[in-house]
């Protein structure tokens, strides 16, 4: 009885899981460099959907910039992908980290 019960509350946690991770998949943060030049759409699964560059930064003199800009735009979305993950994981599972649950976030 006991076994059963657990496996139902497993079930119940993974389909928990699943439909936070879908949400997640449809939400979508924004990463920002050089003031607002490079922007960076981040979804919540930590998967860039977007990169959008002002014109003023692409100068072919200066390729280096550009590159340094897109890396740090990515990182600003990717953190702050990882803390939406992060907050709605932790809202599910109290802020444990479960043994045996993968660390996807």
């Amino acid at each position: 009885m006991q076994k059963q019960m657990l496996k139902q509350m497993q079930k119940k946690l993974q389909d928990s899981i699943n439909k936070v991770q879908e949400e997640l998949e449809a939400q979508v943060v924004e990463g920002a460099a050089g003031g607002g030049a490079v922007k960076v759409r981040v979804n919540g699964q930590q998967q860039v959907l977007a990169v959008q560059l002002d014109k003023s930064v692409v100068d072919p003199e200066n390729v280096e910039l550009l590159e340094d800009l897109i890396v740090t735009a990515i990182k600003d979305g990717m953190d702050k992908a990882s803390v939406l993950a992060n907050e709605r994981m932790g809202a599910l599972t109290g802020g444990l980290k479960i043994p045996g649950m993968p660390n996807l976030f």
